[in-house]
C-alpha cells in the first residue's frame, strides 16, 4: 500500500474540522494496534483490526522550525487518544494520552509535545517529533510498544506506509 499522504493535506487549514483517518504499517508488514494501554506492532493479517489513526495539521507551521517536513497531530480513534513525546527518567518517550486531536488543532498556539514533522520519501513516513529534534518514532519486535529512538537504521524501524482512508 502506498501512502495518500504525499504532499500533505496537512497543511494549515483554519477550516478543517475533522482530522485524517488512516492506518499505519511498517516496512515488515507489521500494524499499530492497542493494546494495555499503548501501541504495538503485530503483522498485518486478516484476524488483525489495525487502530484508525487521526491526523490533523499544526495550524501554525510558521511558528516551527522549517524545512523539517509537515507538522502534524497524531492520534488514534476509541479511544481518542494522542501520541505526544515527554521526557521520562532522562529520555524521550513516546505516550498516549487521552485528548481530543481536535482540541489540539484548534489550540491557540502549537502544542509541541503533540507535533511530530512528518516526511515522506517514496512511499514511506517518518514522524520525528518536535520537542525532541532527532528522535522518531519506531517499531521493533512484534507485540512491543511503537517508541521513540534517535538511533536510526541501527535496531529500529523509523518508516512506515500512512494510508489515509
Amino acid at each position: 500500500m502506498s501512502s495518500k499522504y504525499p504532499h500533505s493535506p496537512c497543511t494549515a487549514s483554519a477550516g478543517k474540522e475533522n482530522p485524517d483517518l488512516g492506518q499505519v504499517s511498517d516496512v515488515d508488514q507489521q500494524v499499530w494496534i492497542f493494546r494495555d494501554q499503548a501501541l504495538v506492532t503485530v503483522p498485518r493479517s486478516h484476524t488483525v483490526t489495525p487502530v484508525t489513526v487521526t491526523v490533523l495539521p499544526c495550524k501554525y507551521p510558521e511558528s516551527l522550525e522549517q524545512g523539517k517536513g509537515t507538522p502534524i497531530y497524531l492520534g488514534i480513534q476509541n479511544p481518542d487518544k494522542c501520541l505526544f513525546c515527554k521526557e521520562v527518567n532522562g529520555h524521550p518517550t513516546l505516550l498516549l494520552k487521552e485528548e481530543k486531536i481536535l482540541n489540539l488543532y484548534h489550540h491557540p498556539e502549537p502544542m509541541k509535545p503533540f507535533l511530530f514533522y512528518h516526511t515522506l520519501t517514496g512511499a514511506t513516513s517518518t514522524f520525528e517529533s518536535v520537542v525532541f529534534p532527532g528522535s522518531f518514532i519506531a517499531s521493533s519486535k512484534i507485540g512491543k510498544p511503537i517508541f521513540l529512538t534517535s538511533k536510526k537504521g541501527e535496531h529500529y524501524n523509523i518508516h512506515f506506509s500512512l494510508d489515509i482512508i
